[in-house]
């Protein structure tokens, strides 16, 4: 009987082992000669390995279905291929072509992991690479980069997302996936995510509330976790970052590892930042900002699915450019100690994904914990809230064919805010939320050029508020609110491929957003103004018709975009014309059926008889206007940036030496809101060089860029700070520091 049952195991054993799914080939160049050092990544399940001194490969224990595997070298185009295991070995052997221009990835933030081609709706992707990008301490600035992108800024250490003219709670920020909730209604409240351990951003510009629902009504930013460590392989990194406009300092520290079937990472940084410069060298009081940051996380792989759990801890104190502080401040300092904010998050979130053949099923979860405190010096808290938020998901991926995919799924999230020990200041009440939605979203595929996407979701969301006050005193009563909204969003894209060159996208969408907590209940002195909300809001309604050309050869990029985006009932805080008894004006939130129309043009241009030159150019353009003619807040001037950059793959001892030379054009900004005033265009000069230079055996990169080069004066529409007669920032030379380390694991 033993034997039987040992021969019975071998049998199963040896099947098991049979019904491994296995990935392995060769890479080459286009010449044939191995390519060392290849990365091989799977990104749904955030596993990747290196090509051997010879260009081979191996991955094993892959689901089975369609999988998508990219390729990238530096240097080389990416490929993306889509294999197909069914208890097989595949081997798959891979050349790359040699490009200047790199070439498409794939994206996770369109519910499909798929190439950005193959996506109705266009996603831009910005890659965080500290040494070619600005060097800046205002993080936010580095997404504006992406044309249609702006920022709303309250100096170096406040600064919010625009997209095509729509900001604050029409943006939706997700942090890998999960939306992040940090009181992000307010142009005072910070981005609230660090730089760091981020490998990519994706950046869905226009209403994507049928994959995310409420709030991203005017787009989507997704900051992408950095790819974990090869299989067996242990690497990290140490960064350095000094500014001298903020005479500012960032120090991060990151260490990740990868087994056969595990991963894990951690990182800590820490930032100090002292009251920045403007153009012509005046200090700008209380704009200094500190922040500390802790990032982990850990993950299984195997055949059957992949499990992984994140860690991210931040905290921020940010300095607030106000009327006391800056009459209260006469040295330029980096201690917050009058006049500031202090947020702390918490983010632990949980993402999974089990295969079952031709069917998918993500199940992700996340809590995260945000307390907000204001003080108007280190013994006075004037507000202090804390905002907690549960959020979840269940989507199931199936496949009827090779040309059709569907996605239902379901999403929530409960939300409460509490007002902490009783402070005097009580800007939000008590208040709990709670919402529930289901969506389907259809991909099909025609005879290998025409793309289809469309869906539809139902979103149900309740939100109950205490009430603040007694009803006698009515200069503080504000009654308790019990909302229900109920809201259906769709869209139908479709993305045309002329040829293997030239593609043409088409999308529709109809999006929505409830009004938010301080639009609904605000009674109060916030910063230099008194607000006021309305119960009586209702959900704004967005539908946008967008229409965008792209266009790519070995050494030219062009991608040109059109939108128009009517928004019904859109919420805006605008001045009453009255002022309280102590003078200070006074502000309510209203709503207008308003609408916006611009567009958005790219070309990158590497001219072959000059090898060595990269030119970069992209315009942004977008009006935003009331059905009374009135121009809606907010709403950025048109730019204009230009880059020339040369670079060389060795030059004597340096590695990837690079130069460039940029420029960034604000135009003139007459289309003013009533409650702003029009700005002058201005233009800023940036210059920036680096390289890596080989000593022994470690690599160092190096940076060194000069931001606003000469030391403009100016002004930003869209800077907070025109409010106390504060310029931009002027000149800021950084210096960039990045020390790679590791080894591969026998």
């Amino acid at each position: 009987m033993k034997r039987v049952l040992i021969i019975c195991a071998m049998i199963l054993l040896h099947a098991f082992a049979n019904a491994q799914n296995k990935l392995s080939g060769n890479i080459t160049d286009q010449f044939n000669v191995p390519l060392v050092g290849v990365a091989i990544f799977v990104p749904e399940m955030a596993i990747g390995t290196l090509s051997d001194v010879n260009g081979n490969y191996e991955l094993l224990n892959l689901p089975k279905g369609l999988i998508k595997i990219q390729f990238s070298y530096l240097g080389y185009a990416n490929r993306i291929e889509t294999v197909k295991f069914d208890g097989n070995s595949v081997n798959l052997d891979i050349s790359l072509k040699q490009t200047a221009i790199e070439a498409e990835e794939i994206v996770v933030s369109g519910g499909y992991n798929s190439s950005q081609h193959e996506n109705a709706v266009k996603i831009d992707i910005l890659k965080l690479n500290p040494l070619t990008i600005e060097s800046t301490p205002n993080f936010t600035e580095v997404l504006t980069r992406v044309p249609g992108v702006d920022m709303i800024s309250k100096g170096s250490g406040v600064s919010k997302p625009v997209i095509r003219g729509l900001s604050m709670n029409d943006i939706l920020v997700l942090n890998n996936g999960v939306r992040f909730e940090n009181y992000q209604y307010s142009s005072h409240h910070p981005l609230g995510i660090d730089e760091f351990g981020i490998g990519s951003v994706e950046i869905i510009k226009g209403p994507a509330s049928l994959l995310f629902g409420s709030d991203a009504i005017g787009g989507v930013i997704n900051f992408i976790k950095e790819k974990p460590a090869a299989i067996g392989s242990v690497v990290g990194d140490y960064n350095l970052h000094l500014y001298s406009n903020t005479l500012g300092m960032t120090n991060n520290l990151g260490l990740k590892a990868a087994a056969k079937n595990v991963f894990a990472g951690v990182r800590v940084g820490q930032k100090t930042n002292a009251d920045f410069l403007q153009g012509g060298g005046a200090f700008a009081p209380n704009t200094r900002f500190n922040e500390l940051s802790f990032k982990a996380n850990a993950g299984f792989n195997n055949k059957i699915g992949s499990f992984k759990l994140f860690y991210d801890f931040n905290n921020r104190k940010l300095g607030l450019a106000e009327d006391e502080a800056i009459e209260a401040i006469s040295k330029r300092g980096r201690e917050n100690k009058i006049w500031y904010q202090d947020m702390d998050n918490h983010l632990l979130s949980s993402r999974n994904k089990l295969y079952f053949g031709a069917f998918k099923l993500d199940l992700n979860s996340a809590w995260q914990s945000t307390v907000l405190t204001h003080l108007t010096d280190e013994d006075n808290i004037e507000i202090q809230m804390k905002l907690a938020t549960l959020t979840y998901e269940a989507r199931l991926q199936l496949q009827s064919s090779e040309n059709t995919e569907y996605i239902i799924g379901f999403q929530g999230f409960n939300q409460r805010n509490i007002n902490l020990n009783n402070r005097e200041t009580k800007l939000l009440p008590n208040a709990y939320t709670n919402n529930y939605s289901v969506f389907g979203l259809l991909q099909y595929e025609f005879f290998d050029k025409l793309e289809f996407q469309t869906g539809v979701r139902f979103d149900s969301k309740t939100i109950r508020t205490e009430p603040i006050g007694l009803e006698t005193d009515t200069l503080v009563y504000r009654m308790p609110l019990d909302k229900y909204y109920g809201s259906f969003s769709g869209s139908l894209g479709a993305i045309y491929k002329v040829t293997a060159n030239l593609l043409l996208r088409a999308n529709y969408a109809a999006a929505f957003r409830t009004p938010n907590l301080a639009e609904l209940t605000s009674k109060g002195q916030h910063e230099l103004r008194f607000e006021l909300g309305d119960p009586g809001l209702i959900p704004e309604n967005a539908y946008e018709s967008d229409f965008s050309i792209h266009y790519h050869i070995d050494n030219i990029t062009l991608d040109i975009a059109a939108f128009y985006n009517i928004v019904n009932n859109y919420i805006f805080i605008s001045p009453t014309g009255d002022t309280t008894r102590l003078g200070i004006p006074v502000y309510k939130y209203k709503q207008s059926d308003s609408y916006l129309y611009g567009g958005e043009a790219g070309l990158h241009y590497h001219p072959s008889e000059l090898p060595l030159l990269h030119l970069e150019m992209a315009f942004s353009a977008v009006i935003g206007k009331q059905d009374n003619g009135d121009y809606l807040p907010f709403v950025p001037a048109d730019k204009l940036r230009f880059e020339i950059r040369a670079e060389k793959k060795k030059l004597f001892f340096l590695n990837n030496p690079f130069v460039s030379l940029g420029t960034h054009t604000a135009f003139n900004q007459d289309n003013a809101a009533p409650d702003e005033t029009v700005t002058a265009a201005y233009t800023l000069v940036n210059l920036k060089a680096g390289a890596g230079i080989q000593m022994k055996n470690q690599l160092i990169a190096l940076s060194i860029s000069a931001n606003n080069l000469f030391d403009k004066k100016y002004t930003d529409h869209l800077s907070t700070l025109k409010e106390v007669d504060l310029y931009n920032p002027g000149r800021n030379i950084s210096i960039n520091l990045k020390i790679p380390f590791g080894s591969i694991v026998k």
